[in-house]
């Protein structure tokens, strides 16, 4: 058994839609089909997660009368009027968005979370619907009636164990089970949504309870590719990945999933298929456990803006019992966590996200250094960004921090950092902001260009 998902461009309108029948309907394996809120149609389209989000923001302002509620519904029927839907279907959809957007207030962290998930709740039953008038035996699932449990904690819930063995049942369904992302329930009865994207996390759950053979992942893209297309024009595409490569490429800005995604199925060993809905032939990119290390030491290059490094030097740092600790409680102190922390025997340098801090958390947080850890220097270098090269194959290469650095050098982009984890599945270079497309273009041709397809 297979479990499905399908992204919300895949969703986006009715012929959308006709080509996820078609690709369901083609493998009797696919049994579970979890799905999105409606997507863009277009580039200059908003998204049906975007609208909700837009509403409660009037809602809650007490400005109702501005809220994308007519353009909301409208993406609905449009997509129900396309597959000549009965009316009581958008009849449906559309007392059930007026009923949560009219919810209770009282808790504006739920309130959101109730009306952002009605999305995928609604995509789910239009689907289902749209399945049975196809003459397919479908259903829609309920995640509280599947016992999805997650913990309350309002836009980035964290699955409960025992849902697993609660969504192992699904497996019974004789027909095709259309069952919406992005959110379960508290054990309480409320619903909690995932972080954004969350209905990656959906699939990679539901592969995992009801133990599938492979979870599918379709999206709008042939595969995985080996850097970001809109920096390298036709980069390679990855055949095969680790899961331990997708996080580390997720967590420094690829797009294709979100980095706690792929969880709940790596823990269960299942692979995971990356496949294009609107090419469905195409072998797309496994992830998996384990790979043969046949690509070259590097599998991807990724890259993040944002960052920021606060650099400490102090004399003897490495004799001073407990400088780190001390140093990363300061940060704690002011709820900045923080990403890397390359050091040496005399100075440590703490890489975090610039978006943690103003101004004035700033100069107390420097102030603190001084005058708690009794730094020589303390200095805020702002506008960096992280440069990620992952693969496994890194362990048993000689020559790829030298190969990276000499591609950087050539290209005249100074490395303010470097940072391998102990994995040794990836590298880290700090570098300037504004230096950043140089910089992955530099890496790209060092690494991939003439050498096969990965």
């Amino acid at each position: 058994m297979k479990v499905v998902k399908f992204g919300g461009s895949s969703l986006a309108s009715g012929e959308q839609l006709q080509k996820v029948y078609s690709i369901v309907m083609s493998d009797p394996e696919r049994k579970i089909v979890v799905v999105s809120a409606p997507g863009k149609r277009s580039s200059d389209d908003i998204k049906v997660t975007d609208l909700l989000i837009e509403c409660v923001e009037q809602y809650l302002s007490n400005s109702k009368e501005n809220a994308p509620v007519a353009t909301l519904l409208e993406r609905y029927s449009s997509i129900a009027q396309e597959l000549n839907l009965p009316k009581d279907v958008m009849e449906a959809i559309e007392a059930d968005i007026y009923k949560v957007l009219e919810g209770d207030q009282s808790k504006p962290e739920k309130y959101m979370d109730a009306v952002k998930a009605s999305g995928e709740d609604n995509s789910a039953k239009l689907i289902a619907a749209f399945f049975r008038s196809m003459g397919t035996d479908a259903v829609y699932v309920n995640p509280k009636d599947a016992g999805l449990y997650v913990s309350d904690e309002p836009g980035n819930a964290q699955v409960l164990p025992q849902s697993y063995e609660n969504l192992y049942k699904l497996r019974e369904y004789e027909g095709i089970v259309v069952f919406p992302g992005f959110f379960g329930f508290t054990l309480d009865g409320e619903i909690a949504t995932f972080s954004r994207s969350g209905s990656d996390i959906t699939g990679s759950i539901l592969a995992n309870g009801t133990k599938a053979k492979v979870y599918e992942n379709f999206t709008d893209v042939d595969a995985v590719y080996s850097v970001n297309p809109t920096i390298v024009e036709n980069p390679k595409e990855i055949k095969e990945l680790t899961y331990r490569e997708m996080r580390e490429l997720s967590y420094a800005g690829f797009s294709v999933f979100h980095d706690e995604a792929l969880i709940p199925a790596f823990r269960a060993g299942i692979p995971v298929n990356v496949k294009n809905t609107n090419n469905p032939s195409a072998p797309g990119t496994l992830i998996v456990n384990e790979r043969h290390n046949t690509n070259g030491p590097v599998i991807g290059i990724a890259s993040d803006k944002g960052f920021c490094s606060i650099y400490v030097s102090k004399y003897l740092m490495n004799r001073e019992l407990g400088f780190g600790r001390k140093l990363m409680q300061i940060l704690e102190d002011y709820g900045v966590s923080y990403e890397h922390s390359p050091s040496g025997i005399d100075d440590m340098t703490v890489v975090l996200k610039e978006d943690q801090l103003d101004p004035e958390k700033e100069a107390k947080i420097v102030a603190r250094i001084y005058d708690e850890l009794h730094a020589d220097k303390v200095e805020i270098d702002h506008g960096l960004a992280l440069l990620m090269v992952v693969g496994e194959g890194m362990r048993h290469n000689v020559g790829t921090t030298a190969k990276a650095s000499q591609a950087l050098a050539d290209a005249g982009v100074n490395i303010e950092m470097i940072n391998q984890g102990s994995s040794e599945v990836s590298m880290m270079f700090g570098i300037k902001a504004v230096n950043e497309k140089k910089a992955v273009k530099a890496l790209y041709d060092a690494f991939f260009v003439g050498v096969p397809a990965l």
